[in-house]
């Protein structure tokens, strides 16, 4: 485990799907369906067309909803209020993830491409509340999703991130391309590796990862 690379590093910046809980919680399938409806009701199209549109813009956007708003003039609140009102069952407190997140030196942040109050439900949920300096959502950036650099750009700037003295932790690879360039340690966090130049370290147990920092 290359700890002697996190040395230096005093601010950590955690993305909350996928990242924060495993996949197998499967929480953005009940998000997915959400989304579709919203597409279908906003622009008045069938079930199939709203599903093509949502991967379109989730692909060439960056998320779904900035490609509503740049296409549509689609207004973020009630979007981001409809498709985050999910069921959490599937949540569980996660103690080791929480020791390993606690005994991080110096600022931590959860930067998602969700909203705040979402997120802060599900870091309730994992019993992780209170270890975070910050709970960053697509909201702080002006709804300018990752993985745009002035998405980065602003909640770094809100939260007080030092990107020099910082590492990423992060599901979706393209995620960590900017994060990378502007000088972070990079750790993509999902199943399986994902080999490209931007991304330093992959793990498939993020609490294992934190701990094995601390040796």
């Amino acid at each position: 485990m290359p700890a002697e690379r996190f040395h230096h590093v005093t601010n950590w910046v955690f993305d909350l799907d996928n990242t924060l809980y495993p996949p197998a919680a499967r929480l953005f399938d009940q998000i997915e369906i959400r989304m579709t409806h919203f597409v279908m009701q906003a622009l008045g199209i069938e079930r199939t067309e709203a599903d093509r549109l949502r991967r379109h813009y989730w692909a060439l956007y960056g998320t779904t909803l900035a490609g509503l708003m740049h296409e549509h003039d689609v207004d973020p609140g009630p979007y981001l209020t409809e498709v985050h009102d999910i069921s959490l069952d599937h949540l569980a407190p996660d103690p080791a993830l929480r020791a390993g997140i606690a005994a991080l030196p110096g600022r931590k942040i959860v930067y998602t491409n969700g909203c705040a109050p979402y997120a802060e439900r599900v870091v309730a949920a994992r019993g992780l509340s209170g270890l975070f300096d910050g709970i960053y959502g697509v909201e702080h950036a002006a709804y300018r999703p990752k993985p745009d650099r002035p998405a980065f750009e602003t909640v770094f700037a809100r939260a007080d991130i030092t990107p020099a003295r910082a590492a990423m932790f992060e599901d979706d690879p393209r995620n960590l391309a900017v994060p990378h360039a502007l000088g972070m340690r990079t750790v993509h966090v999902a199943p399986a590796p994902v080999e490209a130049p931007h991304i330093e370290h992959h793990t498939d147990d993020l609490a294992g990862f934190l701990t094995a920092l601390r040796r």
